[in-house]
């Protein structure tokens, strides 16, 4: 695999490997560059997948093969000031890529998953983010958009501000301007009630959790 300019971008990391099957339908959708954060790399060979990049202060990814190395470009920060992951977001913003999904964000580390939901929202307005985990996704949106749905499928939304409102139009369990503040108040477990949702969001972001599936629709 040669190295490729970035654009659309999936990032691989250390925590629970990824299915072959998400990384494969990835792939087909555009999302052709591939960067492992360090110890990441093992988990893309898991899947089958040799990175185009290998990036991270490389306290945990071990010898790497030859012929591999040969195949991808070793960017090494030693700094300590950021996780491998946001070393991997931060490289591939300076590469001018469009956007990102995150695999293998979550997992034994509960301080690195709470951080790579965090960088959802720190890098939203510079690289869009999505991070996948298990059967699910979760996305930031914010402002007015309209969903592609399947009738019944499960949508969870998330604010961080009790200045935060949020409207809906095709939830099973409308919203009216609704303060959806995370520890007060959330939406979890509501439903579509069709083939598309509306979400009006007023003062600020909010996170919407979804199928894996739904994001292919």
């Amino acid at each position: 695999m040669k190295t490729a300019k970035p654009d659309k971008c999936i990032i691989i990391a250390g925590g629970n490997p990824p299915a072959k099957s998400l990384v494969k339908r990835l792939i087909r959708m555009g999302y052709t560059t591939v960067v492992a954060a360090d110890g990441g790399y093992h988990n893309a060979k898991k899947v089958g997948v040799t990175p185009h990049y290998v990036i991270g202060d490389f306290d945990s990814v071990g010898k790497i093969p030859e012929h591999d190395l040969k195949l991808m470009k070793i960017i090494r920060y030693r700094r300590q000031s950021d996780t491998d992951v946001e070393k991997c977001i931060k490289f591939l913003a300076s590469k001018g890529a469009r956007e990102y999904v995150l695999l293998g964000g979550i997992g034994d580390r509960l301080d690195h998953s709470v951080a790579n939901l965090g960088y959802l929202l720190k890098y939203s307005e510079v690289m869009p983010g999505t991070l996948f985990f298990g059967g699910s996704f979760v996305k930031v949106y914010e402002n007015n958009i309209r969903l592609n749905t399947v009738k019944d499928e499960i949508i969870s939304i998330y604010g961080f501000s009790d200045r935060v409102r949020v409207t809906s139009d095709g939830l099973k369990f409308p919203l009216r301007n609704s303060s959806l503040t995370f520890g007060i108040q959330e939406s979890t477990s509501n439903r579509a009630a069709g083939k598309s949702v509306a979400l009006k969001i007023k003062n600020g972001k909010i996170y919407v959790i979804r199928s894996s599936d739904s994001f292919f629709l």
